[in-house]
This record gives C-alpha cells, structure tokens and sequence, in this order.
C-alpha cells in the first residue's frame, strides 16, 4: 500500500532568490534518490516560502522494488582450477558477495569468459530507508552562499529552527546536526503566537493535504503559486479601483511571491509632482528600494500610485499605507535631488570624470575602457557593413561639433551618418556612472544616460544607442532594438571579455565575478538576431591590440583561449535549442567564426541527415578521416602515380566538384552543397572496395593519401562530416 511523504526543512527568513533554485534542486535530488532506491511514486511536487522549503511525494510505494544483480567477478581460467573445481579466487569472490557456488554462472563477454555472480535483492520497506534519503537531501548544496549559528557545525542559508518529516502520517526519526525532525510545524510568525508565550504554537501535522490547510488556517500560504495568484489578482483589483492598470514586472513579482508568506496588497499614493521627473526614475525608485508596483493608465502613462505586498492583515491599513508613503516621498526626493544636479552638466562634459573611475585595476580606468571600445566598435560597424572608418586623432573628437550626427542625419551618406553615432554614442555611453543618480540607483546605468543625451539635445539615434547598449542584461533578457546599440554592446562586453582573458581573470567552475559567460552568450545573441556577418576571431583579435599595453599573456595564446571560450557557449546555446550533439559538433570543428554562418550549416547538415545517400556517405568520410588522422604535410596527388581505374575516378570527380562546391560555399548555398557531396557517394565507395591506401611501396601509398586528403578537403571547412552519427 502506498503513502504519502512530506519533508519541511524551517527556518529564519531565507534571500528571496534562493528559494526558487533550492526548491528545484530539493525536488530532483528527491527524484533521483527515490529512482537509485527503487522507490515507485505516483507525484512529486516542491513548495516553499521565505521560512519553509518543502518537498512532497504522493503514492510512495511503501516496499522497494525486488530485483536481480548481475555482478562480475574473476575471469573462468582464474576462478576454477584445471580440474573445474572453484578456486580460492572464485571462493573469496562468492563470499564478498554473500552468495553460494550455485549462484555462480560463467559468462562470454568481449574479453573473454568470466563468472558472475547472481544476487536476488529484496525490497526493503521504504521506513527503512527513508531516513537515508532524507539525511541525503539535507546535506545537498542548495544555496550560494550559507552560513554556521551558534555553536552549531551544520550549515544552511539561514539557521534551522525545525524538520518536519512524515511518511504515511507517521514521523520519520531524522537528525541533521541538533536539530530533531518531528511531525509539527509553525505557522505564521506573527500571526500565531501563543498568547502565554509570545512563540508560534507547534501545528501537528498528518499529511500533505491536512498540512496545505493547517498552515492556510494558520496564516501561511505554503504553495507559491497560490501566493502568486493571491498577489496578482490583488495587484489588478487595487490598480483598477483607481481607474488604472499594474505595470507588468514579472522579476519584481517572482522576488515579492517568495518574500511573504500572507500577502495582502495595499494601495498608496505619492505626490503628482513627482511625475515630472522622468518615468524610469520613478518606477526605479518605488521597485529597487521598496519592491512597490506602478500603476499607470490606459495610455501607459505613470499615475500617481503604487501597490505593495504586506506579509500580514494589518489592523489599521491606512497606518501602514502612510507608512511606506512617507518612505517613497523621502527616495522620490532623493532622486529629484540628484536630478536636479545632475542637469547643471551636460553628459558630454562628464566624459573626463571617467579618468577618476577604476573599471579594473589591471584593466585601467573607465575612460581607458571607452577609448578601447569606441575603436572597437567602429571596427565592427565597418566589419558588418554598417558604418565606416572615419579619420580621427581620438575619442574625444567625437564630442565636437565637426563629429555631431545631429549635422549629418540627413545626408546621402548613411554610412558616415551611422559612423558618427557608433563613435559618439560609445563616448558618451559610460559618462552616467559619474552622475548623483546612478550613483544613488545604479540600476539606471546606461537609462540615466540616454534621459541625459535626450535632455541635452543629442541625435536620438544616439540617445537611444546609450539607453541601450548594456541589453541584455540577463540570459535571455532584451536585446537591444538599433543596429548601433547592438554594435556598442558587442564592443563593449567584447572588451571586457578580452580584457579579463588578457590578464588571467578566466572563469573557473561557478567562479565568474565579471560574469564573463553572460556576456559572452549576450554578444552571441545579438550577433545572431542582427544577422551581423562579422569574424569573431578578428573582432577579438582586434579587441587584444587594443588591449597590448594591458595583456600579461601571449596575444595569441589569449586569442585561442578567447575563441574557444565562445565556441562552448555557442555550442551549449545551441544544443539547448535542440540541435543535435553530432551536426552542431560536425560544424563547430571547421572555422565557426561567422556565427550567423555556421548556425545555417548547422540547420542545413540537420535537413541533409535525411538524405538518401548521407549515412555511406558519412561511413566513407569517416574512412578518409581515420586513414588520415596523425598525417601531416600533405601534397597534392599526381594523376600518372593512380595505377587502378577507381582512384583515378575518384581523381577525376574531385577535380570537377570541387570548383561546384567553393562557388555554393561563397554563395551560401549549402543545400546544393551537401547534394553536390552526396554525388561522389558511389565513387568514394568504388575507391574503398577496390583500392589498398596503405601499400608498401611510399610512393603509391602517400599519393592515394593526398588524394584522401583531397577529398577531404572538399567538406573540411563546411562540416567534418566524419563526426555524424547517421
């Protein structure tokens, strides 16, 4: 018969963005435990909340399953004597294994007969081994960062105040450190304290359902996604009652389900004349440092009022309204304050101030960084087709009126128009860290700067270009919109990776603190989204000149190692996306530099696998590459030196293929390509039934390689396509 299980971990108020990842790795660490134990269950589920991480098992069969184990022991010739009696070998073998000689059975495997011996396993009854489980799951690494309390020697994000852990409505008896598990829990913090005692009552529970109500009776809402709903349908309520809607913030909603456990959404109001500040600023202001919502109109303008999650029913709501409206007024100030001053200064005059900002101590100040990124990203601008180089002595000229975009945006010559953005717009794009406001919120890096260029008359390509160059910020997060952004954020993470590379900052396991591998994935995702045909190892190559008075390592050791560094995370993204290991493998290992290009051989190699004549073909490929594999220095075949019609053959097609197949790969037309290959398919296979490669005499035998290597030489820098499995 089966039983439920349930397993709340409870303590002190847990980071809000801990909780989502520990729940998931609690949840698939419980799966693959019950899997290894031979556990049958019908659901497995996760529910949390900042004092409470729980998992639970519906329909746990309450016996593991019985099974039988093959385990092998000592070849035959050692386990029996000439006579066939068991040797000492075989004897000391059936005891480790706790079984007699007629449970002993030889088998013939690739290395030769051994015996092996055969063990019925017996389920044991899952109370037995509950408790093993669950000190596993314990003891998983669920958190970035824990801590010790006490005298105490166990670790955890925050100090452990109880276990709950129960099996079919009876507890489990675990221990982790000095805490006891039982079968209560605690409710609400506040909410249901004992009047005697000024501490929550213990909630004895006996299943999960019972467990779901008693903490709802109880003042907690356990299951996340009911306190999302909770919270959402209270956020639409409050904002229409004054005629508005809630400004969708999926990140700010995720952080806010995960900080309550009761929630109650209130409504509060801040003066209107806070709204002539700019829109960013208020909705940061009310998000980053209260974790309000806005409220706007239909129109999407910012209306006066801001929405916020209380984690318990106040008695008086307007006491505690007033409350947080108080503290907003007091940011709101703030934050004009800043404004204010910030304006007695256009952001052209504060691109000097960078000298007194330290982007990396080994890696110079933000002013050299923009120096570098600048060049850098009119580089790529050129590369892509996008702008021109433009002549000049520095970054700085960019700032004067000669290198003003505003002059030129309607000129014919779109491209030096463009080029004039890149560089300005590269110029001005970090001159905002010097400002009160980001200073004071500085997630409006790179916002703050576009408001600033707008307010100060900059072409609005320009403007835009700052506002957006640091996108994405996040996997998976907005890609900036302009082609001159893209350029700038391109140039600039470019900078960064190469620089930390040049240096010895490379990331190692979980350890990236200039988060090194987002950026690498962002760059690939703009690049891919714009369909910019740009060489990424002449980009980095021209990112480390730039860098050669900064590099403590070899340029071109950095290069590889740079290169390589985007060639996994390309790899990886794609693999997510569902390409198959061996067509992304296949491509990957020729020249990948042009992304946008290779990722349309990948999808075309996926199409071909479908081919007729692709799987010999691949055989025979892998042929040629395993004959040719450790051979180096090899020289064109001469035609006298054939002395069979086959190789001759095979001669000839490659001759006459091979100008097809560099038009199509300079065209791009890599399904003509593929057919083109599929069409040598019966010649390479006459070659190999006909022909011996590796003869005596050196002189037939090295030009039957160099014509190998010819053929080879026809897929080699599309696709290796030996590396298929077809």
């Amino acid at each position: 018969m089966a039983g439920d299980f349930i397993l709340e971990i409870g303590t002190e108020e847990i980071p809000s963005g801990f909780i989502p990842v520990a729940l998931d790795i609690l949840k698939e660490r419980l799966k693959r435990l019950l899997t290894e134990n031979r556990l049958g269950f019908d659901e497995i589920g996760s529910m949390g909340t900042p004092r409470r991480l729980t998992v639970f098992v519906k329909g746990l069969e309450e016996v593991q399953r019985s099974t039988r184990v093959e385990v092998r022991g000592p070849q035959k010739r050692v386990a029996y004597d000439s006579k066939g009696n068991p040797t000492k070998a075989l004897q000391g073998f059936a005891r480790s294994q706790g079984v007699g000689m007629d449970a002993i059975v030889v088998k013939n495997t690739e290395k030769g007969e051994y015996v092996y011996a055969i063990k019925e396993l017996k389920g044991e009854k899952t109370t037995v081994i509950l408790p093993g489980i669950i000190g596993s799951l314990l003891k998983v690494e669920l958190f970035p960062k824990t801590m010790r309390w006490g005298v105490h020697s166990i670790t955890f994000a925050r100090p452990i105040h109880w276990i709950l852990a129960l099996y079919g409505g009876e507890p489990m008896e675990v221990s982790y450190g000095h805490i006891k598990s039982g079968s209560f829990t605690y409710g609400h913090r506040f909410l249901t304290q004992d009047s005697s005692s000024s501490k929550p009552q213990p909630l004895r529970i006996t299943g999960i359902d019972d467990y779901i109500e008693t903490l709802r009776h109880n003042h907690v809402i356990v299951d996340q996604e009911e306190r999302r709903k909770i919270i959402e349908e209270g956020l639409y309520r409050k904002a229409e009652e004054v005629d508005g809607r809630v400004l969708r913030d999926e990140g700010l909603l995720d952080e806010v389900v995960n900080l309550v456990e009761y929630p109650v959404v209130l409504r509060g109001t801040f003066d209107r004349e806070f709204l002539e500040l700019p829109r960013d600023v208020v909705i940061n202001a009310m998000r980053e440092h209260q974790r309000y919502f806005s409220v706007v109109d239909r129109d999407n303008a910012l209306l006066p009022y801001f929405l916020t999650v209380a984690n318990t029913p106040a008695r008086n709501q307007q006491t505690v309204i007033k409350g947080n409206e108080r503290v907003l007024k007091a940011r709101l100030n703030d934050a004009r304050f800043y404004f204010d001053q910030d304006r007695k200064r256009p952001l052209r005059e504060r691109f000097v101030d960078l000298k007194g900002v330290i982007f990396q101590a080994r890696l110079g100040t933000s002013y050299e960084k923009v120096e570098r990124f600048t060049e850098l990203a009119l580089s790529i601008g050129s590369a892509v087709g996008f702008s021109k180089e433009i002549p000049h002595q520095g970054v700085e000229d960019f700032l004067s009126n000669r290198f003003d975009p505003r002059h030129y945006s309607t000129c014919d010559d779109r491209m030096w128009y463009h080029s004039l953005v890149l560089g300005r717009a590269s110029v001005l794009s970090k001159a905002d860290l010097t400002t009160g406001m980001v200073g004071e919120f500085p997630n409006l890096q790179g916002i703050m700067g576009g408001i600033y260029a707008r307010l100060d008359g900059e072409d609005e390509e320009v403007s835009k270009a700052i506002e957006e160059h640091y996108l994405p910020t996040s996997a998976g997060g907005r890609l900036p919109s302009s082609v001159s952004a893209s350029i700038i954020s391109i140039a600039d993470k470019l900078d960064t990776i190469a620089g930390c590379f040049g240096v010895g900052i490379i990331p190692t396991g979980a350890h990236d603190p200039y988060a090194l591998r987002r950026q690498a994935l962002a760059i690939i995702a703009i690049i891919l989204d714009k369909g910019f045909r740009l060489d990424l190892k002449v980009a980095v190559g021209k990112a480390l000149e730039l860098l050669r008075d900064k590099l403590t390592r070899p340029h071109d050791e950095v290069e590889g190692d740079v290169c390589e560094f985007f060639r996994e995370r390309l790899k990886n993204q794609l693999l997510s996306q569902g390409y198959n290991y061996d067509t992304v493998d296949a491509v990957l290992s020729t020249p990948w530099y042009d992304m946008v290009d290779a990722v349309k051989r990948i999808k075309t190699l996926e199409r071909f696998k479908s081919h007729p004549s692709c799987s010999s073909l691949v055989i025979a490929f892998k042929r040629v590459s395993n004959i040719l594999k450790g051979i180096k220095d090899i020289s064109l075949p001469e035609r006298e030196l054939f002395e069979k019609d086959q190789e001759i053959a095979l001669y000839d097609v490659a001759l006459t293929v091979s100008p097809r197949i560099e038009q199509y790969w300079k065209e791009g037309n890599y399904e003509r390509l593929f057919e083109t290959l599929a069409s040598i398919k019966d010649t390479v296979d006459a070659f190999f039934d006909n022909v011996m490669v590796m003869v005596d005499d050196e002189r037939i035998r090295n030009n039957r390689l160099s014509l190998l290597n010819s053929v080879r030489d026809l897929y080699i820098k599309i696709a290796d396509i030996s590396k298929l499995m077809v």
